[in-house]
């Protein structure tokens, strides 16, 4: 079987359809997500952004994959310290998660929520639902945004918060729906 780095893209761009990025935009926007908070630092300069496309990618050894945009202030920095960190974010973080995706808000990025460092050194968002302090594995650039990989050194977890979403351009919760009955069910 081919793998990616086999795939011609030059013959894909000729041979594929294009689809119109607003149309796919608002497609994707039907998706529901986490919402985390994507840090690293170097030296004492700490930088992070608003992230949602971010998941697991390997239990063993512990991976996640995130996807940065190349013009994020926090791109080239992650890239150079090598280290990064992945914070769930919980319902009460939505003014935060806010801050973090405001490009005219970074200096006050880091004024907010009580922040602390794991293995790595990259900020740690001490309340969040989950913290996932990462070295940078891969990297593979895709269009507009970069795919980094991270081999996790710590978890963090705060299990009784609720996370926070994001889908069709608002922040949300997660409601829980009542148990279907199946057949065995007891009562």
């Amino acid at each position: 079987m081919p793998l990616l780095e086999d795939f011609d893209f030059q013959l894909a761009d000729r041979l594929l359809k294009q689809v119109d990025a607003e149309q796919f935009k608002n497609g994707m926007r039907q998706l529901a997500a986490g919402v985390t908070i994507v840090t690293t630092a170097i030296g004492n300069e700490r930088r992070g952004l608003t992230a949602t496309a971010v998941c697991s990618l390997s239990a063993e050894p512990p991976t996640l994959l995130a996807c940065v945009n190349r013009e994020a202030g926090a791109h080239d920095p992650t890239l150079q310290s090598r280290v990064f960190c992945v914070n769930i974010l919980a319902t009460h973080h939505r003014a935060l998660a806010a801050t973090f995706a405001d490009p005219e808000k970074t200096a006050e990025r880091f004024e907010s929520g009580e922040w602390s460092t794991l293995e790595s050194g990259a900020p740690v968002l001490m309340d969040s639902l989950a913290s996932f302090d990462c070295i940078l594995g891969q990297t593979m650039r895709a269009d507009t945004h970069t795919v980094l990989t991270g081999r996790v050194q710590a978890v963090r977890l705060n299990e009784n918060l609720e996370p926070l979403l994001y889908s069709r351009g608002e922040f949300g919760s997660f409601a829980r729906l009542a148990r279907a009955p199946f057949r065995g069910d007891i009562g």
